[in-house]
């Protein structure tokens, strides 16, 4: 009778443990959607209090206007984990921009803020030439 409830646990913990694994990686790591965003990135910085990371803000824009005003917009929050991509957008701040990103199902504290991960940007004018 030991050795039967034995490997019952044992089976038990395991489907539990990959149980488990499967949730975690659902959550955190699986890619949920892909694609691009195009505006005027308006907010880019380095922040927080334990994890810095790069958090950023695009102002997706619905009409255009000859002045490059932006009517009817709304914001795309989003977080950068690589540092030489963090470096291009610094120096694209007040331009149209396109990003490339993944939304995973959740965040973690030391890859962002948001669930959106840009993992790369191009000027608005050079994706329109494609």
């Amino acid at each position: 009778m030991k050795e039967k409830l034995k490997k019952f646990l044992i089976r038990l913990l395991v489907v539990l443990i990959i149980l488990t694994g499967s949730l975690i990686y659902w959550k955190y790591f699986f890619t949920y959607s892909e694609g691009y965003r195009a505006g005027l990135l308006q907010k880019f910085s380095s922040r927080g209090s334990i994890f810095k990371t790069y958090e950023g803000e695009i102002i997706l824009s619905s009409v255009q206007t000859t002045t490059n005003m932006a009517i009817a917009s709304e914001k795309f929050l989003f977080s950068v984990n690589d540092e030489e991509v963090a470096r291009k957008i610094e120096k694209m701040q007040g331009e149209n921009v396109v990003v490339h990103y993944t939304e995973k199902n959740g965040k973690l504290p030391w890859r962002g803020d948001t669930p959106y991960l840009v993992d790369s940007i191009l000027p608005g004018r050079a994706f329109k030439n494609r």
